[in-house]
């Protein structure tokens, strides 16, 4: 296996055997090949990929469909049917809650027990207890069995194990979802070290924000077989709008115009970037545009400045009674969701088409912050409500419309500057 490569699948597959009665299965080893008492469930069919070396990849998919027994097989503690799974440096796992631990031994010992596990010695297990007791804060309850540990103490305790020992493969199984805000904030900020380290991470999560900010990747799971690999936030979308049974219209060339007949002089109606179009179309945005306080366009922002997003949705077949909603999402160059609002969330009265073709131009006066210098994008888009229902239905969404560089006077190292002002006293 090459060495940049941490882990390679290849067709990989597990079936188990259904007995419909306990007594089958002995029916079934004085029978051998000559009758079948079972049924055959696939869990997974012929699976293959690879992670690199210091590369996160997220693994997304309904319940069932075979995520958590593809991890329990790279991690060793199932065996598969048939195919090759080659892994590359020391594994640590967070699968299912409490795997792993003695529920009678205190938390002291399942960590000596664990690093043993991973193949630590007591040695390297002594170096390493303070960094992870202090990281557990779990206080008395490290000296007390397990058995009396609450789901959050678990996590904290396993996940302080697993992240604190230096894996080169870090595997997580939802464990992120049972710890409270203070503790996920804690996590993410050990995961990204462990990034900064080169350790590759494998998680499960359906937390789709997680995934497309934090993988580098994603893997998309349906019935056990892989629908789609590629970039984490591609392939996210994609799952979400086929979870949702929205339409995914395929993409223009950036810079063509939409046109629609007879446009007031004040609609916008040309689309300088569509990556990605998402939702059922019942209506769809024509034209949108950035501009600064003066109205003049702009494609470069200045932190700290106001600036003026205007687009056009046109009426395909919405009616009267549908409500609309009309919102944007700003993303970094990474994808990463930083700010996303719309009419909605910001109080306005629904407004209604109320007839086929009918146009409305929404325009948002957006102040924005002191940004890391770089390129940003608005994402814009319509939803609508139905009569008597409260759940929004996306119509269009036009992903990366808007592409804008933003510049700041200020010195940003991180990815936002509050505006802060200080003040200094002495003591007396």
């Amino acid at each position: 296996m090459s060495s940049e490569v941490s882990i390679r699948v290849e067709q990989l597959s597990k079936r188990y055997h259904i007995y419909e009665k306990p007594a089958h299965r002995l029916w079934q080893i004085f029978s051998g090949a000559r009758k079948q008492y079972f049924k055959i469930f696939p869990v997974l069919d012929n699976i293959s990929f690879e992670i690199k070396k210091g590369e996160t990849v997220g693994i997304i998919g309904r319940n069932g469909s075979g995520k958590s027994t593809l991890l329990q097989m790279i991690c060793g503690t199932l065996n598969p049917t048939s195919g090759h799974i080659v892994t590359h440096g020391r594994i640590a796992a967070l699968l299912e809650l409490g795997s792993g631990f003695n529920p009678e031994f205190t938390g002291r010992e399942n960590i000596y027990l664990n690093g043993a596990l991973l193949g630590l010695s007591t040695a390297e297990i002594d170096d390493g207890y303070a960094a992870i007791e202090a990281f557990a804060e779990i206080g008395e309850y490290i000296d007390q069995p397990v058995k009396s540990y609450s789901s959050g103490m678990f996590v904290r305790l396993a996940f302080a194990i697993q992240a604190n020992i230096d894996p080169e493969i870090l595997i997580v199984d939802e464990a992120l979802a049972v710890g409270d805000a203070y503790f996920v904030h804690r996590c993410m900020d050990r995961l990204h070290q462990l990034q900064e380290r080169g350790t590759s991470i494998l998680l499960v999560t359906h937390d789709s924000t997680l995934v497309k900010r934090f993988c580098d990747r994603a893997i998309w799971l349906d019935q056990g077989r892989i629908r789609r690999i590629g970039s984490s936030q591609e392939v996210v979308d994609d799952y979400l709008h086929w979870l949702f049974e929205l339409p995914v219209v395929l993409a223009v060339p950036a810079n063509t115009p939409v046109h629609a007949p007879s446009l007031a002089s004040d609609d916008e109606e040309t689309i300088a970037n569509i990556d990605r179009r998402l939702g059922d179309q019942r209506c769809q945005v024509i034209g949108a545009r950035l501009y600064d306080k003066h109205r003049v366009p702009i494609e470069e922002v200045q932190g700290g400045s106001e600036v003026i997003l205007r687009f056009t949705v046109s009426n395909t077949d919405l009616t009267s009674t549908d409500r609309l909603v009309f919102g944007y999402i700003v993303r970094n160059f990474k994808g990463e969701e930083i700010a996303a609002t719309n009419t909605r969330l910001e109080g306005m009265t629904a407004e209604q088409f109320m007839y086929a073709g009918e146009r409305i131009t929404v325009e948002a006066r957006v102040q924005i912050p002191f940004l890391h210098p770089g390129q940003y994008s608005f994402s814009v888009g319509a939803s609508y409500v139905q009569e008597g229902a409260s759940q929004l239905t996306q119509a269009d969404r036009i992903i990366n419309a808007i592409v804008f560089g933003v510049t700041c006077q200020k010195d940003i190292s991180t990815m936002i500057y509050f505006d802060t002002d200080f003040s200094l006293h002495r003591a007396r």
